[in-house]
């Protein structure tokens, strides 16, 4: 069984860091997540997660929403430990919620495809 722990030092914070990804990151699409990452400096890869209040006016849906999201990629995650140091943003940009399976699944396949970008 692998280590499925998210840890603090992987989440990305910080103004001048997330500022910088969204002004020089790559971006690329994979329904339902648009993904943007830039190359870092640093141990390992560090993530975060958005979802836009413009969609989902609930916040008690867009909480969900992250939930799900940070519990797909907390099992999927193993391949991004043999890639260089990332920086990486997980915008979720269906219309609906969608089941949380569904969520893995396709957090897998992104995941798959920033593994071949990079």
């Amino acid at each position: 069984m692998g280590d499925y722990s998210f840890p603090k030092s992987n989440r990305l914070t910080g103004k001048k860091k997330i500022d910088r990804l969204f002004g020089q990151g790559k971006t690329f699409v994979r329904f339902p997540f648009r993904v943007i990452y830039l190359n870092a400096e640093g141990p390992a890869y560090q993530a975060m997660f958005s979802v836009p209040s413009r969609q989902f006016k609930n916040a008690t849906d867009r909480n969900r929403i992250r939930r799900q999201m940070r519990e797909a990629f907390r099992h999927e995650q193993a391949p991004l430990r043999s890639v260089t140091p990332l920086m990486i943003v997980y915008i979720y940009i269906a219309k609906e919620i969608l089941p949380g399976k569904e969520i893995r699944e396709k957090m897998a396949q992104a995941i798959a495809f920033l593994i071949r970008q990079c």
